[in-house]
């Protein structure tokens, strides 16, 4: 199959998923545009939430981290509670230190249940 006949074919499958990028008609830039809404909860909205958790860390135990951003690809339904952060045990394997950003309920009607998120932290340079 030449690949001009592969791209065509694809087309509609390209064309399906566009909308989901910006299905509130706003055009996604960064973490800073992806905020919660009706149904889902932000990416901006859980780095703040570890972000504050790495604060706290950091004056109770006299570290330096820094948050770094959570993987953009994710998707997660809003919560229905509040959310809670907790560092991830090394037993888990990552190949270097996050927090787990966890909501226990979602909004009735979900996707999900409920959802564990990874924020990545690294000692400030």
């Amino acid at each position: 199959m030449n690949r001009w006949r592969i791209l065509f074919l694809s087309l509609p499958l390209l064309a399906g998923a566009a909308p989901d990028c910006s299905a509130s008609g706003v055009t996604y830039h960064s973490i800073e545009d992806d905020r919660t809404n009706g149904e889902k909860h932000g990416l901006f909205e859980i780095r703040e939430q570890a972000r504050h958790f790495i604060a706290r860390e950091n004056v109770s135990r006299g570290t330096d981290w820094e948050t770094l951003d959570p993987n953009l690809k994710l998707q997660v339904p809003r919560c229905a509670v509040a959310l809670t952060v907790k560092w991830v045990p090394k037993t888990y394997g990552l190949s270097a230190p996050n927090v787990a950003v966890t909501c226990s309920r979602t909004i009735d009607g979900s996707w999900e249940r409920r959802w564990e998120v990874f924020v990545p932290v690294r000692l400030k340079r």
